[in-house]
């Protein structure tokens, strides 16, 4: 029965068959050693699958099928498996997935993609979307899963964020612009507070933001980056240049806060995610002063949506069904930007560049259009890394900054400089699928280091769309 198909070597192997289709076999459950077989191997042959670069739960493997029926199942950690997602039969090797293969390359089946070229690098994941309904979440049940989640951020407050031992950096408004850039870089963080000693206070923050800024407003005086222009500037003085700059960047008078936006221990998880949603900052200092006066603050920890993030899976790891909302895959909520299907003309546009473009560009994209992080494609609009707002220390290296002008150097150059930055276990790129459930891509922004996943096929990795920790937060909220 199961080798009355068809078979055909793994990868063509030299075997010269008429009209042979590549597939490609996808498994996106997760494990250590996956591996395939079928009726197109006589079901003798184990076929290696590899995790897809970005997302090491999605294993994947190309198979070259002449047209007709097929069986297959996975063998996954020593155990077989099937995918529920797929066409599946009872055969004499038990529950088996089917595939059907026509003749005409366009005709596309239920459960895998032909990697032809006339639809090449189809989304696996999209398929079952178009051949299955996405499923929906009822008005009640988000209403529930959102009162739930706000629930818990306002009964539990920021102390639950105070990790037993660690090292918080900040940095004195009097020292050099340079120097801050240098500790930032050399530290591996984005952004450090900023202490006053004439005041005795916190007055503010420098982020990876204030350098992109810096950095732009030398270039535009047509002036190469050197050292002594960075030393010129004090931090403080830097800031009160800013605000000027930011009026002009923005084309109005609006004026920005000067106040140091923080929390104190008390406050509740609810409090400081809206504190870092409304002020659009990627983290929030905790602070806490025993004098009424706030004299003598005391600089606890730096608050992120990450660490937020991570109590509420804490909270509700045993319970994750009393927020029916989790188990949605991320294509049927309205949660992160996504590009424009053809056709479509709302919403807001997802900011891609070429790795050719100028880092000028890119910088001016991050400030104009309000955004942490950049995909860089090729032509295909498959992603090959991103740009984010962080790696902008990365120029501090070699003091690269002194020998560049921002026009002349290109994205794919400052993406060497920071080879080793900025990376999540040698990955750069943290992406998801489609498919992916909000509990799922919850768990992964709840690493350390990782704000946002890219969205992309599967396969061709072309990009779909981005989710950053805000966009949960703002979900989950409901703001």
């Amino acid at each position: 029965m199961f080798a009355s198909g068809s078979e055909t070597g793994h990868e063509n192997r030299g075997v010269s068959r008429p009209l042979l289709v590549p597939m490609r076999f996808i498994w996106p459950y997760g494990g250590s050693r996956v591996f395939l077989t079928g009726s197109f191997t006589r079901w003798s042959e184990h076929i290696p699958m590899s995790p897809m670069e970005g997302c090491p739960t999605v294993f994947q493997v190309i198979c070259s099928l002449s047209p007709g029926y097929h069986q297959f199942k996975f063998f996954v950690d020593g155990e077989w498996r099937h995918d529920e997602r797929q066409p599946f039969v009872n055969g004499n090797y038990g529950v088996v997935n089917t595939v059907f293969i026509a003749r005409e390359l366009d005709v596309v089946s239920p459960s895998l993609s032909p990697e032809a070229p006339s639809r090449s690098h189809m989304d696996v994941d999209d398929v079952f979307i178009r051949s299955e309904p996405v499923p929906t979440i009822s008005d009640a049940d988000l209403e529930v899963s959102r009162q739930r989640a706000a629930t818990f951020l306002s009964r539990h407050t920021a102390y639950e964020l105070l990790p037993d031992s660690s090292k918080v950096i900040a940095l004195d408004v009097n020292i050099a612009v340079k120097q801050a850039f240098h500790i930032l870089h050399e530290q591996g963080i984005p952004m450090a507070p900023l202490w006053d000693s004439f005041k005795g206070q916190f007055v503010g923050v420098l982020s990876a933001l204030d350098f992109i800024l810096i950095l732009r407003e030398l270039g535009n005086h047509g002036s190469n980056l050197t050292e002594e222009e960075l030393e010129t500037h004090t931090i403080s003085a830097w800031k009160e240049g800013k605000v000027h700059l930011s009026r002009q960047i923005d084309g109005n008078a609006r004026s920005y806060p000067r106040c140091l936006v923080h929390a104190g221990p008390y406050d509740s998880l609810k409090d400081v995610v809206l504190k870092i949603l409304r002020s659009k900052v990627a983290m929030v200092p905790i602070i806490h002063s025993a004098s009424q006066d706030g004299s003598f603050p005391q600089l606890l920890n730096l608050a992120t949506l990450s660490e937020v993030l991570k109590c509420i899976l804490r909270h509700f790891k045993h319970s994750s069904s009393s927020l029916p909302i989790l188990q949605q895959p991320v294509c049927s909520i309205p949660l992160g930007t996504w590009v424009p299907k053809i056709g479509e003309s709302n919403g807001q546009l997802l900011a891609m560049l070429r790795p050719n473009a100028s880092l000028g560009a890119a910088l001016s994209l991050l400030v104009q259009a309000n955004v942490s992080s950049i995909p860089i494609v090729d032509e295909n609009d498959s992603l090959l890394d991103v740009y984010s707002r962080s790696d902008i220390t990365a120029l501090a290296k070699d003091k690269a900054y002194a020998q560049i002008r921002l026009d002349e150097m290109s994205i794919h150059q400052a993406l060497q400089l920071c080879q080793d930055a900025n990376s999540i276990n040698g990955q750069r790129c943290q992406m998801c699928l489609r498919s992916d459930t909000l509990h799922k891509v919850m768990e992964r922004l709840a690493s350390p280091g990782v704000r946002r996943l890219v969205i992309v096929e599967a396969g061709s990795k072309r990009v779909e769309g981005i989710i950053s920790l805000s966009d949960v937060f703002r979900f989950l909220l409901g703001v």
